[in-house]
């Protein structure tokens, strides 16, 4: 169905074209495609005290504003994660802001963080949650504004864990997205420190803490990946993402004119499919396997997919493999990892 679609898809603006799907993503024809993972067993996962139904998520991004979580809930994915959020609404950055890299299977994207805040995204939560039987299992991922300096970053995250603390079953640090101006900078020692020391402050005054991961960049040194890893045992961090869009246009088939013609923004797909699994094995390794880590960041097969388990990945999230596969990527996935187990 989704070989059908896409030439259609394609055709039309990057954005667009993700606005119309989104729009058709009913939960009864979005379960057609997935519907047999349902039954299948022995493809649980148990990570940070949650059972999730099979290790296949959506990425943060695809859905900001947890406007269509009923239909990608019935796509067959383990977990969802929606987001990224911020405190109050902002429309992100100018368009065209999202590009499409076929040649290389990849996206770019300066997309802003743009969202309709985080009032508007918890009642669209509550609504859902309160007609949910499935026991969807749903991340939050949180951000700051871009109006926000560095200084007060704490004040807005804390906001957005305040609110969607009751909502989701785990959190998500975004520090790492290059399309916020000196977002990145957050990610040095002493502000990330204190960045997530004081949402675990938070999280402690709650009669049973949630789950807080940080999402990291693939553009991190060994060296500073290390410096990460220690502030993640320091904070009690409960995982790690790895990784968001990278900054670096290396390697890649589309010609350079149209390269430079695109301009700044997360390269996400193929193409960081390698330097994602390397931090995935890195971090592994130099933890001793005692921090869980969702991979992410270039699967486009079952192969992919499995490069990411064996890497040291517990959980993987998909998003750009989305788009250029299709839906029944997650059930491709979810089959081989049955077989491999």
């Amino acid at each position: 169905m989704y070989k059908l679609l896409k030439p259609l898809l394609f055709a039309l603006p990057p954005e667009r074209a993700h606005q119309l799907v989104t729009g058709l993503l009913h939960p009864a024809i979005a379960s057609l495609w997935n519907r047999s993972l349902r039954q299948m067993e022995g493809v649980e996962r148990e990570l940070f005290g949650i059972r999730f139904p099979n290790p296949v998520g959506l990425a943060a991004g695809f859905d900001k504003e947890g406007a269509h979580i009923a239909g990608l809930a019935a796509l067959g994915f383990g977990f969802i994660e929606l987001g990224t959020v911020t405190p109050r609404p902002q429309a992100g950055n100018p368009r065209p802001r999202l590009f499409r890299l076929v040649k290389d299977r990849a996206l770019i994207n300066r997309m802003g963080f743009n969202n309709a805040g985080v009032e508007a995204f918890a009642e669209r939560l509550k609504k859902f949650r309160a007609k949910d039987q499935s026991g969807l299992i749903i991340g939050g991922n949180i951000g700051k504004n871009k109006t926000t300096p560095n200084e007060k970053a704490l004040d807005d995250y804390a906001i957005c864990f305040e609110k969607l603390f009751p909502l989701v079953d785990y959190f998500v640090v975004n520090v790492s997205s290059p399309n916020t101006p000196g977002l990145r900078d957050l990610q040095q020692k002493e502000p990330l420190t204190r960045l997530l020391r004081g949402l675990q402050s938070l999280n402690a005054r709650h009669k049973k803490p949630k789950p807080l991961l940080l999402k990291i960049a693939p553009d991190l040194s060994f060296q500073q990946l290390a410096e990460v890893l220690q502030i993640a045992f320091d904070t009690r961090l409960s995982g790690l993402i790895a990784t968001n869009t990278t900054i670096s246009r290396e390697g890649l088939k589309t010609a350079r004119q149209k390269i430079q013609q695109t301009g700044a923004g997360g390269l996400s797909g193929a193409p960081l499919r390698r330097r994602s699994t390397e931090i995935i094995r890195f971090l592994h390794k130099e933890s001793g396997g005692k921090l869980p880590i969702i991979g992410v960041g270039g699967i486009q097969s079952p192969e992919d997919a499995l490069e990411k388990m064996e890497a040291g990945a517990s959980l993987l999230q998909i998003f750009t493999g989305l788009i250029y596969r299709g839906p029944g990527l997650i059930g491709e996935i979810v089959r081989q990892i049955e077989v491999s187990c």
